[in-house]
């Protein structure tokens, strides 16, 4: 197939380009051109999505059998797209997020769960009500949290930088929060097994991990990934609501259950991950938080000192 991702410079497009040229697919990046492509050789057309009328010139006259748009966060951002090649692919591939549903009392989120309306990913899924009511040929992806190299959101970064360092790390309240990480890698086979699948027209998958994690084994397992002893890492546990943190982000991970079910992926695409937690946090440190020298970097713990002087 000749494919066109939209993005495929940053984590999720340079694991998807990877994957697809190895299986033997004519890829073509679409980004705005300010890092290299991930594979040698491969067609990288340099504009700014959101200069429709540029989009437009630079992509006329091109034809793909496929889209992945890895990056549309408004319905505005991937209507253009979609009306340029409509009529023309057999499968438009939307990278949406587990973000949009509604705050259950009944967990795991499954893909018909209610939406939330407010939410700040309120876009995504706009953007598939729309590929829906066009009768688009779509496959909607929505992760949990992502993780694993080339890892731009600072989530297992934010654990290993206190773990390399000797510091507590600071849990909200008592680390019994259950949340889900999907490793990169892990995401990229799976949104490979939409293409040529029938059956995942039309159809919306949660991809992540296989197993829910609470916040305090999130951060035993960045322990164990780093090679500690959970009897070397300290744990401490705070009341958010008893400080004045303002928009100060004291955590990486929203301070809710967020976990979603994954066996209508795993059925459909045929697909299960590979990573279990331990070893894609270790993937993630060897082969990008360590050669990226971040365990070095001087970095800015206030925050974590405010807390632990209150608590």
């Amino acid at each position: 197939m000749r494919i066109l991702i939209m993005g495929g410079t940053r984590f999720i497009g340079v694991a998807l380009t990877k994957i697809l040229v190895a299986q033997g697919h004519e890829v073509v990046l679409f980004n705005r051109g300010n890092k290299s492509a991930p594979v040698e050789g491969i067609k990288q057309i340099s504009c700014d999505r959101k200069d429709i009328e540029s989009m437009k010139e630079k992509l006329k006259g091109e034809k793909f059998d496929a889209i992945f748009d890895n990056n549309g966060r408004e319905l505005s951002d991937t209507q253009p797209l979609v009306e340029l090649f409509k009529d023309q692919i057999s499968h438009f591939i939307y990278v949406s997020s587990a973000g949009v549903y509604l705050p259950s009392e009944q967990m795991p989120h499954r893909e018909d769960d209610p939406v939330d309306p407010q939410s700040r990913h309120k876009g995504k899924h706009e953007t598939e009500q729309y590929l829906q009511d066009e009768g688009i040929p779509f496959t909607s992806i929505r992760p949990v949290y992502i993780y694993g190299s080339g890892n731009y959101n600072d989530l297992e970064a934010w654990f290993f930088d206190r773990i390399v360092r000797n510091l507590p790390i600071l849990i909200p309240y008592g680390g019994l929060h259950f949340t889900q990480f999907g490793h990169v890698e892990d995401l990229a086979i799976a949104m490979s097994k939409v293409l040529g699948n029938a059956q995942a027209i039309g159809q919306i998958y949660n991809i992540s991990g296989d197993r829910y994690v609470t916040f305090k084994g999130l951060a035993q397992s960045c322990a164990l990934a780093v090679g500690k002893n959970l009897s070397e890492i300290e744990l401490k546990y705070y009341d958010p609501t008893k400080f004045n943190l303002g928009k100060r982000k004291a955590f990486p991970i929203r301070v809710q259950h967020f976990f979603a079910d994954i066996s209508k992926a795993q059925k459909d695409l045929h697909w299960t991950p590979k990573y279990d937690l331990v070893s894609g946090l270790k993937e993630s440190f060897e082969n990008d938080y360590l050669p990226s020298g971040r365990d070095k970097v001087d970095l800015d713990f206030s925050l974590d000192r405010e807390i632990l002087s209150q608590l």
